[in-house]
């Protein structure tokens, strides 16, 4: 009979996870680590999905603003798409706060 055989390494971390940080923090700890690797899976989806969309911009060649005709103003500044494209706007993650 080996003392170190996988379920017994499982019920030895068990035990000294128990024993090291108490019943109470055991919960909060896990409830924690549960919202992180919540929010990480959603910044790695969200990554992707810009990675996707900057893949598709460039394939698609920019559209060049069309001339203006000779004595003709404008009141807008001139729009700039590959800035707009290099800087894509952030969106923050609000944390899911309803307990579960």
């Amino acid at each position: 009979m080996e003392l170190f055989t996988p379920g017994h390494l499982l019920v030895l971390a068990i035990v000294a996870l128990v024993l090291f940080f108490g019943w109470k923090q055991l919960p909060d700890m896990s409830r924690s680590l549960g919202r992180s690797l919540r929010i990480f899976k959603t910044e790695i989806k969200g990554m992707a999905e810009d990675d996707s969309t900057r893949a598709a911009s460039r394939r698609e060649p920019a559209a060049l603003p069309e001339a203006a005709a000779p004595g003709a103003t404008t009141a807008s500044a001139p729009s700039m798409p590959s800035e707009r494209a290099a800087n894509p706007p952030v969106q923050e993650h609000t944390p899911n706060t309803s307990g579960q």
